[in-house]
C-alpha cells in the first residue's frame, strides 16, 4: 500500500486535477492562494465542536467557501467532517444530519457508535480453550523456570481489542457519500481529501487519499482513522490493521502544507481542562477531576499528551513552511462545557454546537487585530459587522442561517471595544510624554 500503485487512469486524473488547479489560480503572475483545512480528532464531542466552529467561520469569513477549499485533512472524528465538506455537504447540512437528525437522508444516531463488537468478542472467546491448554502445558512442563502467572500470561491475548463495533460508520457514510453528486472514491472528488490513520504494526501514519491509497473507499478510511484503541477494534484493510490517526500526530496540518497550501485553517477541539483557571474565571467551585473516576482521568491525560504534541508541531511549521500561515481555533482551557458535556443527549449536542459557535465568534472578534492581516494576505476578510450581531444557531431563519438572538457576544464586544479605546488613550499619552 505504501508504493505508488496508481493506474494510468489515476495518474491521468491527477494530472487533470493539477491542470484544473492551475486554471483556478488564474495567470502565473497573480497566483490564487491555496487554502487548506485541517480538522483534529476528539470523538463525537470533537466532531460536534468542529461543526459549531465551522458554522461560525463560514459566516464570519468573507472570501472563503468551506466546500471549495483546495485541500482537506481529517484525523479521527475530524475525518467525518472533512470528508463531508469535500463531498459538498455544508456545515449546516451536517449540523442537521449529525445533531438534529432531521435531514431527508438516513439520520445519524449516536447509538450507531455503541453497538457491541460481538464478532470480536466471539473470536477472542474461541481462542480461550487453546490458550488455556497451552498455558497449562507450559506450566507443567517448566514448573520451576516460570511462575504460575508467567505461564498463564498468554491468556491476555483473549481480551477483546475493542468494546464497540465501528463497521456501522463505514456503512452509514458509504450510503451518504454514494448519493447523487457525491462520491465515496478519493479519485472522483473535486477537491483533495486526505484522511490519516496509524498502521498498528509499524506505528507509522498512513495518509489515505495519497498515491497508493486512493482506491480505498472514503468511508472505510474514515472508519480506520477513527478507530480509537480500546474503544473500537483495529480496522483491517488489505491485510493491514489501522487505528486512530491521532496516535502519531494530532492535526497533520503538514499534509496540507506539503500539498502547497498557503493558508491552513485548523480546528482542534481537545485541550486539557484547567479547573483552577475555571474557578478563577467564575465557573463555580473548583472541579477536582479525580472525582470523575477513570474516564475523566484518562480523558485529561489523553488531552494533555496530544495538545503538547500539537504545540510542538505548530512551532515546527513556522520553521519548515515559512511562507505559509497556519491559523488554529480551539476551546479555552477553562471550557467546562466542552470537557463535561454528555454527547449522547440531544440537548447536550445542541448546546455544545451552539457553545462552539458562540466561542468561535468571540475568538474571531477578540483576535481581529491579529487575524485580520494574516487572513487578508490570502484574500479573506473578517465580517466584523456580522460578528457584532447577536446571532444563535438555536434560532435559525427560513434559509437555515443563524438568527439574530441574544448571546454572550454583546458583553464581549463592549469589553473589547473599551480595551481598544483604553489602548489608544495610553498610546496617545505615551506619545505626548515622549
Amino acid at each position: 500500500m505504501g508504493r505508488d500503485t496508481a493506474s494510468p487512469r489515476q495518474r491521468g486524473s491527477s494530472a487533470a486535477r493539477n491542470k484544473r488547479d492551475s486554471r483556478l489560480r488564474g495567470n502565473d503572475k497573480l497566483p490564487r492562494p491555496r487554502i487548506g483545512l485541517a480538522l483534529a480528532g476528539g470523538g463525537p464531542l470533537g466532531a460536534i465542536y468542529e461543526l459549531g466552529a465551522l458554522l461560525a467561520l463560514s459566516e464570519s469569513l468573507e472570501g472563503v467557501d468551506f466546500n471549495e477549499l483546495d485541500v482537506y485533512v481529517g484525523v479521527s472524528a475530524g475525518g467525518f467532517i472533512a470528508a463531508g465538506l469535500a463531498n459538498g455537504l455544508t456545515p449546516e447540512h451536517m449540523r442537521r444530519m449529525f445533531i438534529e437528525s432531521d435531514t431527508s437522508e438516513e439520520p445519524f444516531e449516536p447509538e450507531l457508535l455503541l453497538k457491541p463488537a460481538f464478532r470480536e468478542y466471539a473470536m477472542r472467546a474461541l481462542s480461550v480453550p487453546p490458550l488455556l491448554l497451552a498455558s497449562i502445558w507450559n506450566y507443567l512442563a517448566n514448573p520451576w523456570s516460570q511462575s504460575f502467572f508467567e505461564s498463564f500470561q498468554r491468556l491476555s491475548q483473549a481480551i477483546p481489542t475493542g468494546i464497540f463495533n465501528s463497521a456501522g460508520i463505514d456503512r452509514f457514510l458509504g450510503k451518504v457519500f454514494t448519493a447523487p453528486g457525491r462520491s465515496n472514491d478519493f479519485r472522483e472528488l473535486r477537491r483533495r481529501l486526505f484522511l490519516v490513520a496509524t498502521d498498528l504494526d509499524s506505528g507509522e501514519s498512513v495518509v489515505f487519499g495519497s498515491p497508493g491509497t486512493e482506491h480505498v473507499p472514503v468511508s472505510t478510511a474514515v472508519q480506520a482513522s477513527a478507530a480509537l484503541p480500546g474503544m473500537f477494534p483495529p480496522v483491517e484493510i488489505e491485510g493491514r490493521h489501522f487505528v486512530d490517526g491521532a496516535l502519531k500526530k494530532t492535526l497533520h496540518a503538514s499534509v496540507a502544507l506539503k500539498e502547497g497550501a498557503d493558508l491552513v485553517l485548523c480546528v482542534n477541539p481537545l485541550v486539557p481542562f484547567d479547573s483552577e483557571l475555571a474557578e478563577k474565571r467564575g465557573a463555580g467551585r473548583r472541579k477536582r477531576l479525580v472525582e470523575g473516576g477513570l474516564p475523566v482521568v484518562l480523558a485529561q491525560t489523553f488531552r494533555s499528551i496530544i495538545h503538547s504534541r500539537m504545540q510542538v508541531g505548530l512551532a515546527r511549521y513556522k520553521t519548515d513552511y515559512r511562507n505559509a500561515d497556519v491559523v488554529l481555533f480551539e476551546p479555552n482551557s477553562d471550557d467546562a462545557d466542552m470537557f463535561f458535556t454528555n454527547m449522547f443527549s440531544y440537548s447536550s449536542r445542541r448546546h455544545l454546537c451552539e457553545h462552539a459557535y458562540q466561542k468561535t465568534r468571540v475568538e474571531l472578534y477578540r483576535r481581529r487585530h491579529e487575524l485580520g492581516p494574516v487572513l487578508a494576505k490570502h484574500g479573506i476578510h473578517l465580517r466584523l459587522e456580522r460578528l457584532k450581531e447577536k446571532r444563535s444557531l438555536i434560532h435559525l431563519d427560513a434559509d437555515g442561517r443563524a438568527g439574530k438572538q441574544p448571546s454572550l457576544l454583546a458583553t464581549s464586544h463592549r469589553l473589547a471595544d473599551a480595551l481598544d479605546e483604553l489602548e489608544r488613550c495610553m498610546e496617545r499619552r505615551i506619545r505626548r510624554a515622549a
